[in-house]
């Protein structure tokens, strides 16, 4: 156990004093202290174990054996910037480059997914020679400022805030949620109708488009799964008009999705980004991140006559962590445990919906997913009090579990990648006897027929989306009325 300077209610205090006030912690009212994590576990300061079902950041599991030795034995030997020449930054770059297309061929490394994100924007704005930027209802891309203005997860907080004027939101391509649902015909043209719309009025204006951006699957907008076709549609409008299609990778890279490295992937070999961003797995908690474009964007970058230099991108410590998490990656089979832990986790979570009215929609992909809870199936009412019980119960169990979305009531799971089965049944099981007893407590059960189709029992069994097969039930069952249950819904 590591020893701790500080007991915890000390931690608290000096934090209180000396870090910046909109800097939150989990469950502020009763923040957990972590001294220590290994695999998929954290430990606090009584060496209490908590499955962590949350942490995409530890990539390959927290403080990964393999991993920590590359960083260690680079340290002792050198680290240095990028102008020198190492033969770490281009081994790297030659690795990470043979997951992507061949088209994607070039990179620029950084140190997180914030900055990476940012340098895509100016990747786009210099080789499009266009300023206006396409992003995503709900998207979250960062938190410098240029970030910020694209991000409608943030920047909708701010009641005061007037929207730059070369930012456009589309449509989030929410299939369950969404203006465009499971039952329309064609969601995926319709939503990319709506980027084409959005060109059109930004040309009426005198303004033009320089990229679109959007997550391949959006995570804080509550873990949505674009319909197939998406993107390769959008990417045709937003090239007509001159632009650049960039994918954010940042949460969902590595091999998360299962059946590809890459989430963008999912959509089919005939959708290729012009630029893709990567950061919080591809160096397992160590800061560091990456650009990765075409030749000819970063031909057009260059063209400006601007030097592009980072003091610490593609160090060469940061570059030996990147090669060990790819090793891990493969040698230990994590993309592949990704599909059969995380088809598994989203069979589990699909019979726990069947049993429990609160459970609205489950959707994901591989170590990606997303149980979304309503308090009516048919208007899909966001149950946002109930999902904030839900996780504030678990963490009581030692089980760390975040929910997300617009409202707040989504539950995601996005855990290391080295999560069980045993791990998923364990959260499941506790899962399910808490939405058990919160619904005994709100007298909700389901009804005798099945949901009806304003709700979702038209969406497409989740394994199917896309075209790739997980598990599918088509069993329905009631809900016996459970026991009076005196817990308080916390709000």
């Amino acid at each position: 156990m590591a020893t701790e300077l500080f007991d915890k209610q000390k931690t608290i205090d000096l934090r209180r004093k000396h870090i910046g006030p909109s800097c939150k912690v989990f469950f502020s009212h009763d923040p957990i202290k972590i001294v220590r994590a290994r695999g998929q576990y954290m430990y606090n300061e009584k060496d209490e174990k908590y499955l962590d079902c949350i942490n995409n950041v530890a990539h390959v599991g927290h403080s990964h054996p393999a991993v920590v030795s590359a960083g260690a034995k680079q340290m002792e030997l050198l680290n240095t910037n990028s102008r020198f020449l190492h033969d770490n930054l281009v081994q790297y770059a030659q690795r990470l480059q043979a997951t992507l297309p061949d088209k994607l061929s070039v990179c620029y490394f950084v140190n997180s997914g914030s900055e990476a994100n940012d340098l895509a924007l100016r990747l786009a704005w210099q080789y499009s020679g266009h300023k206006d930027i396409i992003t995503l209802d709900n998207a979250y891309h960062g938190h410098v400022s240029s970030l910020i203005e694209i991000s409608p997860y943030k920047f909708h907080q701010l009641a005061d805030r007037e929207q730059n004027p070369h930012v456009h939101t589309a449509l989030s391509p929410d299939v369950y949620r969404g203006k465009f649902r499971e039952d329309h015909p064609d969601p995926a043209t319709a939503y990319a109708d709506d980027v084409k719309d959005i060109v059109n009025k930004a040309h009426e204006k005198g303004h033009k488009i320089a990229a679109f951006i959007a997550e391949s699957l959006q995570s804080c907008g509550g873990q949505v799964i674009p319909p197939a076709g998406y993107f390769q549609k959008v990417a045709q409008h937003v090239r007509k008009a001159g632009g650049v299609v960039i994918a954010d990778e940042v949460q969902v890279g590595f091999g998360r999705v299962g059946t590809h490295f890459w989430a963008f992937q999912l959509q089919g070999d005939d959708f290729v980004p012009d630029i893709v961003t990567m950061g919080k797995p591809i160096g397992n908690g160590h800061p560091m991140s990456c650009v990765v474009t075409t030749r000819e964007v970063a031909e057009g970058f260059t063209a400006s006559g601007m030097e592009y230099f980072n003091t610490f991108g593609g160090n060469p410590v940061s570059c030996a962590i990147g090669m060990a998490v790819l090793d891990v990656i493969e040698q230990e089979n994590l993309q592949g445990n990704a599909l059969e832990v995380g088809t598994y986790l989203t069979h589990l979570l699909e019979e726990m919906k069947e049993k429990h009215p609160l459970v609205g929609d489950i959707r994901g992909r591989g170590l990606f997913v997303g149980a979304e809870l309503v308090r009516d199936r048919a208007k899909r009412t966001p149950a946002t009090a109930e999902a904030q019980e839900v996780i504030y119960r678990l963490k009581e169990q030692r089980i760390l579990l975040s929910a997300d979305g617009p409202h707040r009531n989504v539950l995601k799971f996005k855990p290391p990648m080295c999560f069980s089965r045993e791990d998923a049944e364990l959260a499941v099981e506790k899962i399910d006897q808490i939405l058990t007893d919160i619904e005994a407590a709100l007298g909700m059960t389901l009804p005798d027929t099945a949901v009806s189709e304003h709700g979702s029992s038209k969406r497409k069994a989740h394994g199917e989306e896309n075209g790739h097969h997980m598990y599918s039930n088509g069993k329905g069952h009631s809900l016996a009325p459970a026991a009076k249950s005196t817990k308080r819904i916390r709000t």
